[in-house]
């Protein structure tokens, strides 16, 4: 796997070696997400706050070839890619267990940011100045060739004072390329483009044709939770949601919305990909509706959070519940421990 001081896998695919970090250096907290593939946790690395990711290796040699490549992917598009609005790469290793650090945004996700609020909805200025965000995190991502295909709340972090979005995972996200057909059904149903489907029903890792406009579609869908902080779709399933989008061509209602709004929204969730416009089109048609808005004083509740694991001792808890959980680490009680339990320590013994 190591060839002289750069990791390959596959696909041509490398790490930098300025990207690497030591593993001994990192310190793991309480979990704070998790999903399929990852679990992602609080941290310490050289006394900085960070987000740790550990992707799961998987349990067959094929499972492990195909997440290791996705992995290394995601490694080289962060680290190709800098942009405010997207989450800040800081390093990644790939033992003990596949690694992805970066900076740790502790104002939760849009998600909960959303749910928080109801039944009130946001201020529009608010809710635009959010879509602008994400919007120029996209337009960032395409100039560089990468599809995101995952983009939906969940996805997308708010700073300290929840002012400002940032966007996060690039874990199915791939670079763009003219002949290449990708696996279709990537994403989550309730926000995937309706060109990831087929008449019939796709088997597991079909490929196809599509391009960055999958993307574009997911947005409008973000958007119109900001503007409404409803769930799309609603009273459907996830899979019936994607079903009524890709064969019957509905679309969450843009009615009762200013006109110039309504116009965005259905142009970037048009059924033909060529018809929705790239994200720096998107940027421009937000920019010039907020030069409409009468300012507001406060745009946003200002709520601040910061980090209660400034510290992160080897007792961290959550260090310990994942020592525990596995029946590892314990000491005679009354006894403390000889040394500091650091990253590699704690999950040479846990994975």
């Amino acid at each position: 796997m190591e060839s002289g001081s750069t990791f390959y896998a596959g696909e041509g695919l490398s790490i930098d070696p300025k990207w690497l970090i030591d593993p001994k250096l990192l310190f793991v907290g309480p979990r704070i997400g998790e999903g399929a593939h990852a679990k992602v946790y609080e941290g310490k690395y050289k006394n900085q706050n960070v987000a740790i990711k550990i992707v799961h290796k998987g349990d067959s040699p094929e499972e492990m070839t195909k997440r290791e490549g996705r992995f290394l992917r995601e490694v080289t598009m962060l680290s190709r890619v800098q942009h405010k609005n997207l989450v800040k790469f800081i390093g990644a290793c790939l033992e003990p267990v596949m690694v992805v650090v970066t900076e740790l945004l502790v104002g939760g996700s849009l998600r909960k940011y959303l749910v928080s609020l109801r039944p009130r909805s946001l201020d529009p200025r608010v809710a635009v100045g959010f879509a602008l965000d994400i919007a120029r995190a996209m337009e960032c991502l395409h100039a560089h060739g990468i599809i995101h295909r995952d983009l939906k709340p969940e996805n997308l972090l708010l700073t300290a004072d929840q002012r400002t979005v940032k966007l996060v995972d690039l874990g199915l996200a791939r670079e763009e390329t003219l002949t290449e057909m990708m696996t279709a059904e990537t994403g989550t149903y309730r926000w995937m483009a309706p060109e990831l489907y087929s008449t019939v029903t796709l088997r597991h890792g079909e490929k196809k044709h599509y391009n960055h406009k999958v993307d574009v579609y997911s947005f409008a869908i973000v958007l119109w939770e900001l503007l409404h902080n409803r769930m799309p779709f609603e009273g459907m399933s996830n899979l019936q949601a994607a079903y009524a989008a890709a064969f019957k061509n509905i679309r969450p209602s843009a009615d009762n919305l200013p006109e110039e709004l309504s116009e965005i929204l259905t142009s970037c969730w048009k059924e033909d990909p060529n018809d929705r416009p790239n994200f720096t089109q998107i940027v421009q048609m937000l920019l010039h509706y907020l030069s409409t808005l009468s300012p507001q004083e406060t745009l946003a509740p200002r709520r601040t959070f910061s980090s209660e694991n400034a510290i992160l001792p080897p007792e961290s808890p959550g260090t310990s519940s994942l020592m525990h959980s596995r029946g590892d680490g314990d000491t005679p009680k009354g006894k403390k421990e000889d040394k500091p339990r650091g990253f590699f320590f704690c999950f040479s013994e846990c994975y």
